[in-house]
């Protein structure tokens, strides 16, 4: 070739050379998954498309995300609101009238910032399935050895099944208000068990069916608590109060570690990381991964504002009808639709039924996520490329079997049921580091990142929310074991499991850098001392 030729490029030659080169770039970032090799959230024919609008060329190299669009945050709005159902769910809503109950308004403002850690660990989940075009349990499947992948995978099974007993049993709690009493217990589990694999069906339809369901789900709680919160008639005065100004209170500390034991679900974390790759995104054109970043934090947090805002109601409700009150002690979730009846009597619809039709939704809504989650959590850890209707059945049966078990043992025991919920709530708290220090590992992972990777300072802040979560949830097993555990033999027992949960908990740590980084930052900030002289 002449040599004129070689240096006479045109200028759209060298347009294009520039973007095959940001393109390559970009590419070597944000390293793309195989669907063919590997088990995937979405295939791409289950995507949905972000239409590209006349002001965007489709085909150019873009390295900033678009000007903002109503019309895209509506085809992005979906994943943050199934991803919502989990601090809704019925644990939650135990959590909420309990501490309404015994603490009254005090802990509002608990619940308020509960909710924001919550919605920084649940954007991170987000960042890192866009970024990526993974979840969690896939990277986690590649980040850990084989035996520490397993131990994650058996960690968060568990966590799952303590999660769907609670889920299945509320529903069936509100099948047995509903019905009068009609349906005991255990066929109220059957019920909700066998229409789980109905509203899955919809899938078949489209994602945007399924989350037109949800919607609906979530709209019916949202109407159910705001008509609860309209009858009780709550001291608005206290309610700002409480949301605003922090109290605390040595008889409250319990229901205030509950409130933030019950708002970050492990199974969650794993969730929101695949519901986010339902929307196909452009991973070579580093602007379209920042605009679809963009849209899942403005709705994700638009989301978790409607949820906190039920939650709310549910609190006050019972803040205004039983704080103070010999009843306060005893409300649980299976007895609360009694005692609401009783406080505020029937009326043009009786409040019973009214807590019932919630109840249900917040039982249906979240063990339809819960089944969902368990699909993503067992595909990804274990690479396993089964039809989704197969995965629901093994995910579903996991926590049917155990679920029939409960209803049919504490089908006449109200106490027992309550107790029942204590243990899983522990099962759950136990859980979360194993879901919270992977993300975290891999959120500042360059390798896996990009230049998506957070900052030091977001890293800090992240790390921080996670000791606190951390720490509260070590604070109410401790409680719990030391109420709890007695005799010699059983102590030993439980020590030794302590020993190997503190030990796999290090090793997660260690293994994500974060101590490193931690003595670095802190060397980093030691005062020069000089030395003496002479």
């Amino acid at each position: 070739m002449p040599e004129s030729e070689l240096h006479d490029n045109s200028p759209t030659e060298s347009i294009n050379v520039d973007i095959n080169i940001n393109q390559q770039e970009s590419t070597r970032l944000l390293p793309p998954s195989d669907e063919d090799d590997e088990e995937v959230a979405f295939e791409s024919r289950e995507k949905i498309s972000i239409r590209y609008f006349e002001t965007e060329d489709e085909n150019a190299f873009i390295d900033t995300a678009p000007p903002f669009s109503w019309r895209k945050l509506w085809l992005f709005t979906g994943p943050g609101f199934l991803m919502s159902i989990a601090f809704l769910d019925p644990g939650n809503l135990e959590g909420d009238l309990q501490a309404g109950a015994i603490a009254g308004y005090s802990l509002l403002w608990l619940l308020m910032w509960a909710t924001a850690m919550g919605l920084l660990i649940q954007l991170l989940s987000a960042r890192v399935g866009v970024v990526t075009g993974r979840h969690l349990a896939e990277l986690c499947r590649d980040e850990y050895p084989s035996w520490a992948r397993y131990l994650l995978w058996c960690m968060a099974e568990l966590a799952l099944i303590g999660a769907d007993i609670q889920e299945v049993i509320g529903s069936a709690i509100a099948i047995q208000i509903l019905s009068n009493g009609v349906l005991p217990l255990w066929a109220g589990v059957v019920i909700t068990a066998s229409d789980c694999f109905i509203f899955l069906f919809l899938e078949n339809y489209g994602v945007r069916k399924l989350e037109a369901i949800f919607a609906v789900l979530i709209g019916t709680m949202g109407l159910s608590f705001a008509w609860m919160f309209a009858d009780a008639k709550p001291n608005m005065r206290e309610l700002v109060i409480g949301v605003l100004v922090p109290k605390l209170s040595s008889r409250t500390i319990r229901q205030a570690v509950g409130v933030v034991g019950c708002v970050i679900m492990p199974h969650n974390v794993f969730l929101h990381s695949a519901l986010v790759q339902s929307r196909k995104v452009d991973h070579s054109q580093k602007g379209r991964v920042q605009e679809a970043i963009n849209y899942y934090t403005i709705e994700s947090s638009f989301a978790l504002l409607v949820s906190f805002i039920i939650n709310l109601f549910v609190t006050t409700v019972f803040a205004k009808g039983f704080y103070g009150t010999k009843l306060a002690e005893g409300i649980g979730l299976v007895n609360a639709g009694q005692y609401l009846e009783e406080k505020y009597g029937g009326g043009l619809l009786p409040i019973l039924y009214i807590w019932g039709i919630g109840l249900l939704a917040a039982g249906q809504s979240s063990t339809i996520t819960g089944t969902y989650a368990g699909q993503f959590i067992m595909g990804g850890f274990l690479n396993l490329r089964l039809k989704k209707w197969m995965r629901a059945l093994i995910t579903r049966s996991f926590a049917i079997v155990p679920t029939m078990i409960v209803a049919l043992i504490f089908n006449t025991s109200e106490a027992s049921l309550d107790v029942l919920n204590e243990w899983l709530n522990v099962l759950q708290s136990m859980q979360i580091p194993f879901a919270l220090i992977p993300l975290l590992t891999l959120v500042a992972k360059e390798q896996v990142m990009g230049v998506f990777k957070i900052s030091n300072t977001l890293e800090r802040v992240a790390w921080t929310v996670a000791g606190l979560v951390m720490v509260i949830n070590a604070y109410l097993l401790l409680d719990f074991f030391m109420s709890e555990v007695n005799g010699l033999v059983l102590g030993l027992v439980v020590c030794f499991g302590v020993a190997a949960y503190a030990s796999f908990i290090i090793y997660l740590i260690s293994h994500s850098g974060a101590l490193q980084h931690l003595c670095s930052f802190i060397a980093s900030k030691k005062p020069f001392i000089n030395p003496p002289s002479g």
